[in-house]
């Protein structure tokens, strides 16, 4: 192994597998939803699988996270990969040998989902692993491409695929996309990070105790926890957005015009993606998730103004546009003030954090549209002049009201998270943690094994 590729070259192989692999599974998903709808015709069914795609990874966080930090990310992501492909194969064979059934699903969903709760901390630790920290910016751009590619590629594609190879094909793709990834890991190095703090001399703790030690460290830390809470309330936000979006758009027009929406909001994200990944982001970090997020909370507004392709289209495109730099100005922030050997921990810790509130955003959502906010003005001739002249009227417009309290929400949560002074000066009074290096991460001799 010491033959291995490692540094900004290892980042870049590790990312091609990655992107390849993340590909694979979007086709997959958005393959096997369309499946799953089409044999069952429940939208109950589909909401189910929807949510089993996030309880065990934030159930299964905690655990994965202290196992990052144990194994360090090679290991965790070979595990990763190696379940998920093995996971995809046996579901690939049940459709090929016509016993699937729809439970098959939901238990493949949710060891996919548990097994993301291993990947997403493992790769994210692994990026000031291998990469400077004046060039984690960059990275986390070229890293957030990936993701925003694949969302991309997966809808334009699937429709096709699906009618040349079927369902069973489409899986196995998915299943060959984890082989390649496995391909490229195998091809590099990622160094495990120097394991320090009093996990280091307490002899071995468990693995709950392990996530306790990053979370102490976290809270203690204002400015952190106060930004793993504004990531949060952010997320519960954009999780009305990403529910409501689909209805929205198909209350006044086509699949096709919401599949245009999709895209321009796709390329919004895209374009961001590859801004940051040669830009950096801003200087200050703090500034790009804050400022960004009122541009995002600006977009949600627009959105819900009037019932119009071109409208909610650009919406789209801003608010992913802003995502894009909002997650990644995030990420870069949370390798620069957590030390190394916590970096699987509190990735977890923010992806539990984060995908949480999504959830209940979720569930809410709908109950909200339906019964109170499409009774109130998602009709013809509401008696609300103020409400009307905001949104309109007609159907679909309860659903653009409630976005538009949303990002209202958004802004409030962005004024509050700007006048608190330890999130406001983060990075003035809180000192980096990682080395100016990504060698000096790791004890002299490591860097030569795994």
């Amino acid at each position: 192994m010491t033959a291995a590729t490692s540094g900004f070259r290892a980042f870049a192989i590790l990312w091609c597998g990655q992107f390849v692999s993340l590909t694979g599974s979007a086709l997959a998903g958005f393959g096997l939803g369309v499946y799953v709808y089409r044999i069952t015709g429940s939208v109950t069914t589909l909401g189910f699988v929807y949510a089993l795609a996030y309880l065990p990874l934030i159930l299964a966080s905690p655990v994965a996270g202290s196992l990052v930090d144990r194994w360090g990310p090679w290991r965790a992501l070979l595990v990763s990969n190696v379940g998920s492909m093995l996971a995809v194969l046996t579901l690939a064979g049940l459709l090929a040998t016509e016993t699937f059934d729809v439970w098959h699903l939901y238990v493949f969903v949710a060891v996919n989902s548990t097994l993301r709760a291993l990947q997403m901390p493992a790769f994210e630790s692994s990026v000031p692993l291998l990469v400077p920290k004046q060039h984690l910016g960059r990275a986390n751009g070229i890293r957030m491409l990936a993701l925003a590619a694949s969302e991309v590629l997966a809808p334009v594609s699937a429709g096709a695929l699906l009618l040349s190879l079927g369902i069973k094909g489409i899986v196995l793709l998915d299943g060959l996309s984890f082989g390649l990834a496995l391909l490229t890991l195998i091809a590099i190095r990622i160094p495990k990070a120097v394991r320090g703090g009093p996990a280091a001399t307490a002899g071995t703790p468990t693995l709950l105790g392990d996530f306790r030690e990053a979370w102490r460290q976290v809270r203690k830390r204002h400015g952190l926890l106060a930004l793993l809470v504004f990531i949060g309330a952010l997320n519960f936000c954009a999780g009305f957005v990403d529910l409501l979006i689909t209805p929205l758009v198909l209350s006044f027009g086509s699949p096709g015009a919401l599949g245009t929406v999709m895209s321009i909001g796709g390329l919004g994200m895209i374009a961001a993606s590859v801004a940051m990944s040669a830009w950096g982001g801003p200087r200050r970090k703090v500034h790009g998730v804050l400022g960004f997020s009122l541009v995002l909370a600006t977009a949600i507004v627009l959105g819900a103004l009037r019932p119009n392709v071109i409208l909610v289209g650009g919406a789209a495109f801003l608010f992913l546009a802003s995502l894009a730099v909002v997650i990644t100005s995030n990420q870069t922030l949370w390798q620069s003030k957590v030390e190394p050997y916590l970096m699987g921990r509190t990735m977890a810790l923010q992806n539990m954090v984060a995908s949480a509130p999504q959830l209940v955003a979720y569930a809410m959502a709908g109950l909200l549209a339906d019964r109170v906010f499409e009774p109130l003005v998602g009709r013809d001739q509401v008696r609300h002049p103020v409400l009307a002249a905001l949104v309109g009227d007609g159907p679909g417009r309860g659903i653009a009201l409630l976005l538009m309290v949303m990002g209202l929400l958004t802004a409030v949560c962005v004024a509050v998270a700007w006048a608190y002074r330890p999130l406001r000066r983060l990075e003035d009074d809180l000192p980096d943690a990682t080395p100016d290096r990504a060698e000096d991460a790791v004890p002299a001799g490591d860097a030569a094994r795994l």
